[in-house]
């Protein structure tokens, strides 16, 4: 008997090993709670022009070509368009024969005045020749330099016939074409500068959620409408005006240069918080299409139909699932 009475603390302790074995082996628990998430809301958005920049014209006349086109991107600078105007070439043609003109006067009165300084040394000719002559070189200097600046401005009227862009950016409209009568001020070309931004415009219900700082989800192109983001932004303004019930803002998203201006975009917004269920990814799976999750119960697990919701990302960068039936607050869950 006492061999056996030596056994017993032994199979106790084998026995106590394998309850501990048992509970290190249990998956990790999660308890349900209710959190305060943010109120999603999916809403079409318009990607719009920081800027519209209007390269205009400086000078009227034809347009003699025309070196851009939709879709265009350009630096400041960057010549445009030429615009021509026959008269000018006229007009420097009669400056160019003034010019002439003005030189063979101020030549002649030049060896006029020459000769009256030359009597006047030999005490032949009197003081007053000299005066005259030179007053009448003077005039025909003066005549010249009028001439010649007159022939610079109208070479600059030609160089203004050169239609530049004010800043870079992306070509949106051209209204003209070669051949086309333009005046001074008229546009040539719409530019969008400085970048893209999403334009928003909401139902006024909204209008009490919407802040600066609040984040911007960016979803696919086309008729994607899952709502994995592909890009996030912020909001960078809110106008005070109420525009036909209609709030308006604006959003910073970065890399929206391959978008086409005016073109609709889903995106999604904070519309207040709320209480919500959040469960890990891993603590979900899926049978025959339906979702589940592990409840543990006293002596054993329990496998419980839910109602997954929308993915979440949560601060710490974990992906969780919002669970919109099935569970309450302090249930116990563990991984599958």
């Amino acid at each position: 008997m006492k061999p056996l009475a030596g056994l017993v603390p032994i199979v106790c302790l084998l026995a106590l090993t394998a309850s501990a074995a048992a509970r290190a082996a249990e998956p990790p628990a999660f308890e349900v709670e209710a959190r305060e998430i943010d109120d999603l809301k999916s809403v079409n958005a318009t990607v719009r022009s920081r800027d519209l920049i209007y390269a205009r014209v400086r000078t009227p006349g034809t347009v003699a070509s025309l070196k851009v086109d939709e879709g265009t991107a350009v630096s400041q600078g960057q010549v445009l368009a030429l615009v021509a105007d026959p008269k000018i070439a006229l007009k420097i043609k009669a400056i160019d024969a003034r010019i002439v003109a003005a030189t063979s006067r101020m030549e002649t009165a030049k060896v006029e005045l020459d000769r009256s300084r030359t009597l006047l040394k030999q005490g032949v000719s009197p003081q007053s020749r000299v005066d005259q002559a030179q007053t009448a070189y003077d005039v025909a200097a003066n005549d010249l330099k009028a001439a010649q600046a007159e022939r610079a401005v109208a070479e600059t009227e030609i160089e203004e016939g050169e239609v530049l862009a004010p800043t870079a950016g992306r070509i949106l409209k051209v209204p003209v074409t070669e051949g086309s009568v333009v005046l001074a001020g008229e546009s040539i070309a719409t530019i969008a500068a400085n970048g893209y931004l999403l334009r928003l415009e909401l139902p006024e219900r909204y209008a009490r959620f919407l802040k600066v700082g609040d984040p911007v989800r960016l979803g696919a192109r086309g008729l994607d409408t899952s709502e994995a983001p592909v890009a996030e932004g912020r909001i960078t303004q809110v106008y005070p005006e109420l525009d036909s019930g209609r709030v308006i803002a604006d959003a910073e998203v970065a890399d929206l240069g391959g978008y086409f201006v005016g073109e609709r975009v889903l995106v999604w917004i904070s519309a207040g918080k709320r209480q919500a269920f959040l469960v890990p990814q891993s603590y979900v799976f899926r049978r025959f299409g339906i979702d589940y999750v592990r409840l543990a119960r006293e002596g054993g697990y329990t496998d419980a139909v839910v109602q997954a919701g929308r993915n979440v990302q949560e601060p710490d960068g974990r992906q969780s699932i919002e669970i919109l039936a099935g569970v309450a607050a302090g249930d116990r869950l563990v991984k599958p």
